[in-house]
């Protein structure tokens, strides 16, 4: 009986080690696997893997038309900012703005300026692109100043343009790419005038760029043209100047102009500052000037 026991203890025994020595191995060969193979967080690390790029071409087009390198011409432009300088503050200066500098006080201006006066003629062409006609005629006659017309026209004919020659031929079919089509040819023609606003709003509809994304980005290229004529213009330095542009006075700034004016109709746009008519059509009796407006 004594034997039988033992030897059932030493066969135990002998299992007991078999299962350990068993695990030992598995967990060695656990071991040389997770060597083999590369961490999570190696491969969401290597340059090999695919970006997590977004797939809708709106998106890259929001990019581009956000670029502010977009040869649109707007680098001429000040918008009334150097006229604004010159008859506020007795002309331009190189220090930066302290609180309560002129620029803080025309930046909020003429972004209600230029949201009030363009905006409902880009959404209404967002809306409808074979309105462009009709608009571009309406804007036409409701921009009283000689100035501002001009640079409206200006950059609206260099968008049309970047659009023939770049974009619309990446660009599938559809109502906004044919009314585009038939805009440029009669702004070519002389039979039109081709102002910004209603072609930008018609360019963003045609690569698929919502309502909002569309105007959130009209209102903040304005904005940057601003900016960039205020460093140009020796107001502030580049770093400075995004500063502005990251900060919360312009992103409040910005969205409240697009919420003001995102259901308007063409037939309710006009000036919330009279005065900046003034400055900008003031720019061109100015003694010495760096820009077009």
């Amino acid at each position: 009986m004594n034997c039988v026991s033992s030897s059932t203890e030493c066969a135990i025994s002998d299992t007991e080690r078999e299962v350990l020595e068993l695990q030992k191995r598995l967990e060695e060969a656990r071991c040389r696997l997770k060597n083999l193979r590369p961490h999570d967080d190696d491969v969401a690390k290597s340059p090999l893997s695919p970006p997590s790029a977004p797939t809708d071409p709106s998106a890259h087009f929001l990019l581009l038309l956000s670029d502010s390198a977009l040869p649109l011409g707007s680098f001429a432009f000040s918008s009334g900012l150097e006229s604004f300088l010159a008859h506020t503050s007795g002309g331009l200066t190189a220090r930066p703005p302290p609180p309560g500098h002129p620029f803080t006080t025309f930046l909020p201006e003429s972004i209600s300026s230029f949201a009030s006066t363009n905006l409902p003629f880009a959404l209404a062409a967002h809306d409808d692109p074979a309105t462009l006609s009709e608009l571009d005629d309406v804007l036409d006659a409701m921009t009283i100043c000689t100035v501002g017309r001009r640079a409206s026209t200006s950059q609206g004919r260099a968008l049309l343009s970047l659009w023939e020659k770049s974009f619309a031929n990446s660009i599938p079919p559809s109502d906004a790419t044919a009314a585009l089509k038939v805009f440029a040819g009669d702004v070519k023609s002389g039979s039109l005038h081709g102002h910004l606003s209603p072609a930008f709003g018609a360019v963003c509809r045609a690569v698929g760029m919502e309502r909002g994304q569309m105007a959130y980005l009209l209102v903040m290229g304005h904005v940057k043209a601003l900016v960039s004529a205020a460093v140009r213009s020796g107001v502030f330095g580049p770093y400075r100047a995004q500063g502005v542009l990251g900060g919360e006075a312009v992103r409040r700034a910005v969205r409240e102009a697009v919420a003001r004016e995102w259901d308007s109709s063409v037939e309710e746009a006009g000036q919330t500052v009279p005065t900046m008519d003034l400055w900008i059509g003031r720019h061109e009796v100015l003694y010495s000037r760096i820009f077009n407006s």
